[in-house]
């Protein structure tokens, strides 16, 4: 996790929590879309953005992870700082709500207070700066401040702030401390920043001279009136790697912009696999559907492309019915929830530092069962998509990041154009 500190003057204090709750809780740019094939097996659905319209939806969404002993901020936790994330909204509303949640810990965790605001008009590229006309304090239960329980999730009021799909949010949360170690997801692909000492959510960007690429603590940002709703469990090509940070390329990105009125939650983790647990890249995408898929409010339909990392990444798992028997529980559960489930192909990785011919085998024969359409209520084919027709077992090479894993900017828009709008969602 990239953590850098530029001097800067700190700006003014800003009030705190009230003093007995504090004594009580211490020590407690446009897409670029590629020209990708747009094949699905299975039943065809509804158009993307019918008449009916959910109550809340996750505009932006993220998945968490616990720290460990290379992720510096997140594991030695905060006192007496704000920490602020940009954020790039999916779908629009008149209203908005954040979750907070902090699932790995065994304390109690003071936030507040906490703002929203818009940025500044014509800002792009990392940067710190609100709109002060935009700045909307944020209650909890009509208080300042909140308790966040060991493991619990925290839901803040209704927020009048009209936001715009594709616009950014600004979301500023004072941290007094100590905070012990805190959830986070490490690497969002945009820039955060952690203010100096004080409660700095009204201030502008010269209090926050610490930039990274997490996101401590927020996990959601919820919108009133989005058509429908899309959750994407997949790992770091859902994340973003290979995409340039800042840029909101991520191939999430570029598909909620063919969707409009559809948001659409991103719960790629690096790393992550269908079937084991992994210190550093988070819980098994088993171990954490309850909470990243079935918890979140106006979701209709989940999309699950993920098991690249059971193929390559140590223990290396050599038996395809062993993922898709993974595969399978992921689709039966997410049914059980009345969700409908959409599947999605294995796409190439030769050039990438663990590609064997052997570990090809297993991708194709994964994908070859995916195919035969008896796992997931559709299927999107990202290996059509995304592959090297003269050379099947590589990605494209205008598609490829140089690791020969990751889709560039360009294959993320193949990844996006290769999703079938109209049969995503049931009717």
């Amino acid at each position: 996790m990239a953590e850098r500190a530029a001097s800067s003057r700190g700006a003014a204090r800003q009030p705190g929590p009230t003093t007995g709750r504090r004594q009580l809780l211490q020590g407690g740019a446009a897409a670029i879309l590629g020209a990708g094939a747009a094949t699905l097996a299975g039943t065809t659905g509804a158009d993307a953005t019918p008449a009916r319209s959910h109550r809340w939806a996750p505009s932006w969404y993220t998945a968490q992870s616990a720290p460990t002993a290379a992720d510096t901020l997140a594991l030695g936790g905060f006192t007496d700082r704000t920490v602020r994330a940009v954020l790039r909204m999916s779908a629009g509303g008149r209203q908005l709500r954040l979750r907070f949640a902090n699932p790995f810990s065994d304390r109690v965790v003071a936030v507040g207070p906490v703002t929203v605001a818009r940025r500044p008009a014509g800002t792009a590229g990392p940067s710190a700066a609100v709109d002060p006309a935009s700045l909307r304090p944020v209650t909890f239960g009509g208080e300042p401040d909140s308790m966040l329980v060991a493991g619990a999730e925290v839901l803040s009021d209704p927020i009048e702030l009209p936001v715009r799909a594709g616009g950014d949010l600004v979301v500023s949360a004072y941290l007094p401390g100590p905070t012990g170690p805190v959830a986070f997801h490490r690497n969002i692909h945009a820039t955060s920043y952690v203010s100096v000492a004080g409660a700095h959510t009204g201030d502008g960007a010269t209090a926050y001279p610490t930039t990274t690429s997490s996101v401590f603590l927020l996990t959601a940002v919820e919108v009133t009136g989005a058509a429908r709703g899309l959750a994407i469990l997949g790992d770091s090509i859902t994340e973003g790697v290979g995409t340039p940070n800042d840029a909101n390329l991520r191939w999430p990105d570029q598909l909620a912009a063919r969707m409009p009125g559809v948001a659409v939650a991103n719960l790629g983790i690096s790393g992550n696999r269908v079937l084991l647990d992994d210190d550093r890249f988070g819980p098994s995408a088993q171990r954490r559907f309850d909470r990243d898929v079935a918890g979140l409010s106006g979701v209709d339909t989940v999309l699950v492309f993920i098991g690249i990392n059971d193929i390559q990444q140590p223990p290396q798992q050599s038996d395809p019915a062993a993922i898709l028997a993974g595969h399978r529980q992921l689709a039966l559960r997410a049914r059980a929830r009345g969700l409908r489930v959409v599947g999605a192909t294995i796409t190439p990785f030769e050039g990438w530092l663990r590609y064997t011919p052997a570990r090809e085998a297993v991708r194709r024969a994964v994908n070859a069962e995916l195919r035969r359409g008896r796992i997931f209520d559709a299927l999107v084919d990202f290996d059509a998509a995304v592959r090297d027709p003269d050379r099947p077992t590589r990605l494209r090479p205008d598609y490829a990041s140089p690791d020969g894993l990751h889709p560039n900017a360009a294959g993320a828009g193949a990844l996006a154009a290769a999703v079938p709008v109209r049969a995503v969602f049931r009717s």
